[in-house]
């Protein structure tokens, strides 16, 4: 990905290297300079913890190189998930990360479609909070039949993500309201709308074992749906998603590639968010406005 958005930037990657210890631990280093310039760190946060620990490293690797501007580019802002105190004695694990890339030395961090919009106001830097709605509408639009489709949320927390897209295909939407009993699992789900004979398209931020998207598609089409497909901005797809996908009544699961695929599906389909991350570094490098980049 990172490849991918410096050729449509129009500039080579940096020439940087990460080594390791014997023991495992990391040191980044710059093989050329970067003194005064202004520098675009691409990494992802993703599982395991070592990305976002590169991720610090290089940042205070810049800092003390005297870069001009730091920008952290996180496609896929990991621990986004756990942004208040759902219940006693636990970790607000969203603002801590967003504090160390702060007090790392960042000058701006530019993201996409955070699991909790609250969270840009974690940070005390500016944040280019980027939506996967530009590169999913235009695909939807040209490559779909959209004349019977409706939209759905898989639960009630994403109903504003639905509600968008359909507003604006002027469609109807329909939400999955599901019970949990503890985290990854859920003990009950019933759909709230009518879906006979539609071909419904599931909208989610991300999309982890997989395990309420799948229960809402094969809810969905108990419920009279004549297809169900689903578009999720960042691929997690652990433990046991990509079983649970490959046997779900799912039709096609479009994706970015915020998080690299640990395997190949005939049901998952990646949309490349490359060159929307390209334009949206060459504005603000330009001291331009990035609304254009948005879908209104």
């Amino acid at each position: 990905m990172s490849e991918e958005i410096s050729r449509y930037f129009g500039e080579p990657l940096g020439d940087m290297q990460t080594s390791r210890f014997s023991d495992g631990e990391m040191q980044v280093i710059y093989n050329s300079s970067i003194r005064g310039a202004s520098v675009n760190l691409i990494q992802s946060t993703i599982a395991p913890a070592d990305n976002l620990l590169e991720l610090l490293l290089m940042i205070d690797s810049a800092r003390r190189a005297s870069a001009g501007y730091i920008t952290a580019v996180i496609p896929y802002f990991g621990y986004a998930r756990q942004d208040r105190k759902d219940k006693p004695r636990v970790p607000i694990s969203s603002k801590l990360v967003a504090n160390l890339v702060t007090a790392a030395g960042a000058d701006r961090v530019m993201t996409m479609d955070l699991h909790a919009q609250q969270i840009q106001g974690f940070f005390d830097i500016p944040v280019d909070h980027l939506k996967a709605e530009a590169i999913f509408m235009p695909y939807l639009r040209h490559e779909h039949k959209l004349e019977n489709t409706i939209f759905a949320s898989p639960d009630v927390g994403g109903v504003k993500r639905a509600r968008t897209y359909a507003k604006y295909f002027e469609k109807e939407f329909v939400i999955c309201d599901k019970e949990r009993e503890k985290a990854n699992e859920i003990s009950k789900m019933i759909v709230i709308g009518n879906v006979e004979g539609k071909d419904v398209i599931l909208v989610d931020d991300l999309i982890d074992t997989a395990g309420t998207m799948t229960m809402a598609a094969d809810q969905i089409i108990k419920n009279g749906a004549r297809s169900v497909s689903a578009i999720c901005t960042h691929a997690v797809l652990s433990g046991p998603a990509y079983e649970r996908i490959e046997q779900s009544q799912l039709k096609e699961l479009l994706v970015t590639d915020t998080i690299p695929l640990s395997k190949e599906s005939p049901k998952i389909k990646v949309i490349s968010c490359a060159k929307l991350f390209a334009n949206a570094i060459k504005y603000v490098y330009d001291h331009k406005s990035i609304q254009s980049l948005f879908i209104e």
